[in-house]
């Protein structure tokens, strides 16, 4: 099914998704009047069912690149909610965390996927370092995340919302469907206030993450 996704503040970089791929990057309107009616059902009265839109606020971008995979999915505990009477919410790190996994080795892969969904939710499409833990591989691979390059000079301390964020190449037709929204009026904005502000991300045309 196509689906197009337009926000408020970048009505020019509207993306059209078919399943996994993107099918078109434009102006919304060009987009939205090319657009023939999806193959499919039919509504009653036999009128093919309209492309799903999909609108959000903000700013649509390609996505971000988080390259401290190895130190937010295997060297800090993402405390389940039900343990936040023990452990907060907050993510742990540093011998703390090192003592949480070395009294139950299990906990890693259940820490790494919440790892994944915190990253998702700050815009993350794609991560970058070396995993060496199954668990955090496996947790990256089944959410549909890209895998990059390091860069040679790392933004620090590693975080959710890196400083500087790290960009992805502009969004191209035939391409798969990896990208995010955030509630900010420019890019300029997403640098000053950071990647909490994602309210939407779409990884392999799919939404893994929506905030509203």
């Amino acid at each position: 099914m196509l689906t197009l996704h337009v926000a408020e503040a970048s009505p020019e970089t509207a993306v059209l998704v078919d399943g996994a791929r993107i099918a078109a990057v434009g102006p919304y309107e060009e987009l939205a009047e090319g657009i023939p009616p999806a193959p499919g059902p039919a509504r009653a009265g036999g009128t093919p069912m309209a492309p799903r839109l999909r609108r959000w606020p903000g700013i649509l971008t390609p996505g971000l690149l988080n390259p401290y995979a190895p130190e937010l999915l295997e060297r800090t505990y993402h405390p389940d909610p039900r343990e936040a009477d023990a452990h907060g919410t907050a993510p742990i790190t540093g011998e703390r965390a090192a003592e949480l996994f070395r009294a139950d080795p299990a906990r890693l892969g259940a820490s790494a996927r919440r790892g994944v969904q915190r990253m998702l939710a700050h815009g993350t499409v794609a991560v970058a370092g070396e995993l060496r833990a199954r668990a955090a591989a496996d947790a990256v691979r089944r959410a549909g995340l890209a895998v990059g390059r390091r860069p040679d000079v790392l933004p620090g301390p590693p975080a959710l919302s890196p400083t500087p964020l790290i960009l992805l190449p502009r969004l191209t037709p035939g391409a798969p469907a990896r990208f995010a929204v955030f509630d900010v009026p420019d890019t300029a904005a997403l640098v000053r206030r950071g990647a909490s502000t994602c309210v939407a991300t779409v990884v392999e045309g799919r939404l893994v993450y929506r905030s509203r």
